[in-house]
């Protein structure tokens, strides 16, 4: 029997490495299969946690925070798209024209690691396609009501939690718990506590680190 092994997906629904790593942890996991044990559980980040409601144009965001030219957002753009696509994960800038504050998503994502990590883990895979995919704005709240309805959840409940500020100190002590722990970027990916693995690693060394740390052979 192997060991198991927890990991902490530290990450924010608006990144789209994210949703590369995630897609790689997935391929991983399933390429190892058999006796692997892994409890996985999502940790909240934000990237733009001062952005308002509204959004912002995404070009206009990225030129100001990181000095990149359209030149240069096309070529990461295709650059995404491509490595998506090599993980069966769709990634389209052109449909995602705003970045947008990503604190509701965060609450209901603790929510649904409140009912089970099966729930949560659908959640976040549906926040990430529904964004980075098709472009769905993840800020406006029956956006969100429909993401979580779809992946099963109460479509009740979760509208109760987004009208009130249900989770919110959970959320914000996971935020702060992982910034002074040193996490500045996302995604990173910490496993059994203690090793960190960051950016859209490929699915290889997700495999390497979770066969040493569970003691499955290679």
């Amino acid at each position: 029997m192997s060991k198991p092994v927890k990991i902490d997906f530290v990450s924010d629904v608006a990144c789209p490495w994210c949703a590369i790593g995630l897609a790689a942890l997935e391929r991983a996991m399933a390429d190892i299969g058999g006796d692997l044990q892994v409890e996985l559980h999502f940790q909240p980040f934000e990237l733009n946690p001062d952005m308002g409601p509204e959004g912002e144009p995404i070009a206009e965001h990225l030129a100001h925070k990181y000095g990149l030219s359209a030149d240069q957002l096309a070529q990461n753009g295709e650059a995404l798209r491509q490595r998506g696509e090599t993980l069966g994960v769709r990634i389209d800038l052109q449909k995602r024209d705003h970045i947008y504050n990503t604190f509701d998503s965060h609450r209901l994502l603790y929510w649904a690691g409140e009912l089970g990590t099966e729930q949560q883990h659908a959640l976040k895979r549906a926040l990430l396609q529904a964004y980075h995919g098709v472009g769905r704005n993840v800020s406006d709240r029956e956006v969100l009501v429909d993401i979580a309805g779809a992946t099963g959840l109460d479509v009740d409940e979760a509208r109760r939690i987004l009208d009130t500020d249900a989770f919110a100190a959970q959320v914000r002590e996971r935020e702060h718990f992982y910034q002074q722990r040193g996490i500045r970027a996302v995604p990173s990916v910490i496993l059994n506590d203690r090793h960190l693995l960051q950016g859209g690693q490929p699915p290889e060394v997700f495999a390497q680190a979770l066969r040493q740390l569970a003691g499955i052979a290679g």
